[in-house]
């Protein structure tokens, strides 16, 4: 792929059976910039995100053959492209269901096209952040694994040349194996305290937002985008409180600000975003250990102790 660092592939992948919504779909996410593939049904769909590997997926709910639901639970286990859901369905229950399958955020029909393109927009805001957060951590990584490679293969010409025989029997001593004072590891050799090489760390979950990892007591979570997201945005902010509506913002990939629109719809996403992070950590909202809720107000991680 040619381009800056940070550019994206906009692939998209439209699954509608509604062959007017298609088009709708595929003009729009075009205007985008994208290159829009669509599929009429549910299992249609399925392969065709497996084989292009899109950057984002719309999803229609009611469709022959699988469902969407069914749709989202079997492109989750391969594919972590970003599920939009697009239902006519008005119950909460079913909108529950989508998000608990897979998708990432959801809009009922008849939905605005441009607030669709404004979120798509935003989704790719926010890859594209992190894709350079990725491409600054492995640059880094690259560059100190290079000061380690030379700090740990002295060569005994150079030492004698810059300090003299002490110089000499010091690179004999570490190239035998016996240890030296100034002796580094990787960053990989060593679990950093809270705050440092990047790592947030509460009672044993560490998220690292460059890496897109996430771990507790070591062992990595299968988080979607929209929840490692939600995870960071709350493990950065530590005991401060955060609204649902700011991580509403925060998941679409906006700046918070007073003025933006959060819809019910859109907190309700945070509150079952949340839970399946909760379940994913085995956690009960009623005894908290990493995350707890400010009734009334929003979310922050527990205390320390």
């Amino acid at each position: 792929m040619t381009g800056s660092r940070t550019q994206l592939e906009r692939i998209a992948v439209i699954i509608e059976d509604d062959p007017d919504i298609r088009a709708l779909l595929t003009e729009l996410l075009e205007q985008g910039g994208f290159e829009a593939h669509a599929a009429a049904n549910g299992l249609d769909g399925v392969e065709l995100v497996r084989r292009v590997s899109p950057l984002v997926t719309t999803l229609d709910v009611s469709m022959p053959g699988i469902d969407g639901f069914e749709a989202a639970r079997r492109i989750r286990a391969f594919s972590d492209t970003h599920l939009i859901m697009l239902t006519a369905l008005g119950d909460e229950a079913d909108t529950l269901t989508g998000l608990q399958s897979g998708a990432d955020d959801y809009l009922a029909k008849p939905f605005r096209p441009r607030e669709l393109r404004a979120r798509i927009d935003a989704v790719v805001r926010r890859l594209e952040r992190e894709r350079e957060r990725t491409s600054d951590a492995s640059a880094a990584a690259t560059v100190g694994d290079a000061v380690v490679r030379d700090h740990r293969e002295p060569r005994l010409d150079d030492a004698t040349s810059a300090a003299g025989p002490a110089a000499v029997d010091d690179a004999r001593s570490a190239a035998n194996g016996a240890p030296r004072a100034e002796a580094r590891e990787t960053p990989g050799d060593v679990r950093r305290p809270d705050g440092e090489g990047g790592w947030l760390e509460h009672r044993g979950l560490r998220l690292h937002p460059e890496m897109h990892l996430a771990t507790l007591e070591g062992v990595e979570l299968e988080l979607t985008r929209s929840e490692f997201e939600l995870l960071h945005e709350l493990m950065a902010g530590g005991r401060r409180v955060r609204s649902k509506s700011e991580l509403a913002l925060a998941m679409r990939g906006d700046q918070y600000h007073a003025s933006d629109y959060v819809s019910d719809a859109d907190r309700r996403a945070v509150e079952v975003h949340l839970a399946n992070v909760r379940r994913k950590l085995g956690e009960s909202a009623t005894s908290p250990v990493w995350i707890e809720t400010v009734r009334g107000v929003g979310y922050r991680l527990t205390a320390a102790t």
